[in-house]
């Protein structure tokens, strides 16, 4: 079984250069690999287009990539809670394709089980549909749209094994799974590493041949985006 441990995120974040394609896990603040966005940040890569459901928040995750001005262009489904992300998207700093979700999320999904294009209703009619093939299937009109290509897809996981199989928790499954083995390279943030075998088999979302490196972060902040509460009574 081959060994997909890096001892440190510096070494798993090798080869990523500027002006690379990157797709990164998570949904708002949820399963975000921060670790390993926080050594992009720390190496000053550039030029960066990153393809991920949101931009995080002013202070965290991906907009701490965007304080930095190293993202040239997102690829996502929501502006969300990212001032700066609307900001630099309004003033056109910032290249921005907003994609529907669901779409988002099959063309990961299409890269990673090899399909280079596919059909969806999403979007016909829209400004999504231009310049886009259109075909009609059972009466109903789709546009065509392509997998994604990316250099490396980085993603956050809550248990992994050396071999690179791994375990979400919750709903930090979100866009992580679908992202495993969509680009060359797969880099696997884990909270707690294991070694091979010592997974439960039946409890494995994504299997360790969609990995190619994995390492055990050192911190993780957990931070809730939107806190909701109820008066007391």
């Amino acid at each position: 079984m081959i060994n997909k441990k890096v001892n440190s995120v510096a070494e798993a974040t090798i080869g990523i250069e500027d002006n690379m394609t990157i797709m990164l896990g998570g949904f708002g603040l949820c399963g975000i690999p921060e670790n390993s966005i926080a050594e992009l940040v720390k190496k000053g890569t550039k030029n960066l287009t990153c393809i991920s459901n949101n931009a995080g928040v002013d202070d965290f995750g991906l907009g701490l990539l965007l304080q930095q001005k190293q993202i040239k262009k997102m690829v996502s489904s929501y502006v969300g809670e990212n001032a700066e992300f609307e900001r630099q998207m309004l003033s056109g700093e910032l290249d921005v394709e907003l994609i529907p979700q669901g779409t988002l999320a099959e063309r990961c999904r299409a890269a990673q089980a090899g399909i280079p294009a596919f059909f969806t209703p999403a979007g016909f009619g829209t400004e999504v549909a231009i310049g886009k093939e259109s075909r009609e299937f059972n009466g109903k009109m789709h546009i065509m749209e392509h997998a994604f290509k990316a250099d490396f897809a980085i993603v956050k996981a809550w248990k992994g094994d050396e071999a690179g199989n791994l375990i979400f928790k919750g709903t930090a499954r979100n866009f992580n799974p679908c992202m495993c083995g969509a680009a060359k390279i797969t880099i696997a943030e884990v909270e707690e590493l294991l070694p091979a075998g010592s997974l439960d088999p039946n409890q494995v979302h994504i299997p360790g041949i969609l990995v190619q490196r994995i390492f055990q972060g050192e911190k993780f902040e957990k931070r809730i985006e939107q806190r909701t509460v109820r008066k007391r009574e």
